[in-house]
């Protein structure tokens, strides 16, 4: 598994594969007992996350999808990432201040080319970009106070299949 230090990405992935068929593997995601961790499969999809009790507001969760394309070797492809509602508020908010950056710039260019004074238009535009770095800071934060908890996942996930002959 890579290190889940990565710099640069703010939803670190991962990719494990096994020696074991796809149904033995799905087993013990179903007898697991935790008490700290919830653990949900919906076929070959597994989200493990921290209990109500346990969760902060940056608490991270695990996303596995167990696959098997051979008889006898399995990969599970991970993904740690915020929690769903949470991630795509962000996103929202990304999504939004890309549009307002956009517009600003159509009137910028409209009142340049007639003529008139931009600099109300830059303004907003320069804003909106200080506010993208804040944005992509608050995210980078969030993944540093998820870090610990990232390990305990990680270490939850390795401690399951354990038993399995990694390739």
């Amino acid at each position: 598994m890579n290190d889940i230090g990565n710099e640069i990405v703010l939803r670190p992935r991962f990719d494990i594969l096994l020696n074991s068929d796809l149904e033995p593997l799905l087993e013990v995601f179903d007898k697991t007992e935790q008490d700290q961790l919830l653990v949900k499969r919906l076929d070959e999809h597994i989200y493990i996350r921290f209990k109500k009790n346990d969760t902060t507001f940056w608490s991270p969760q695990l996303h596995l999808e167990l696959t098997s394309f051979e008889k006898g070797v399995s990969s599970i492809h991970g993904v740690f990432g915020p929690n769903p509602t949470l991630w795509t508020f962000f996103m929202f908010l990304h999504f939004g201040i890309g549009t307002l950056f956009i517009i600003l710039g159509i009137f910028a260019y409209s009142n340049y080319s007639l003529g008139h004074d931009i600099t109300l238009w830059m303004v907003g535009m320069v804003f909106l970009v200080l506010i993208w770095f804040a944005l992509y800071a608050f995210g980078r934060l969030g993944k540093a106070k998820g870090r610990p908890q990232m390990k305990q996942l990680k270490n939850y996930l390795y401690e399951l299949i354990s038993d399995f002959d990694k390739k």
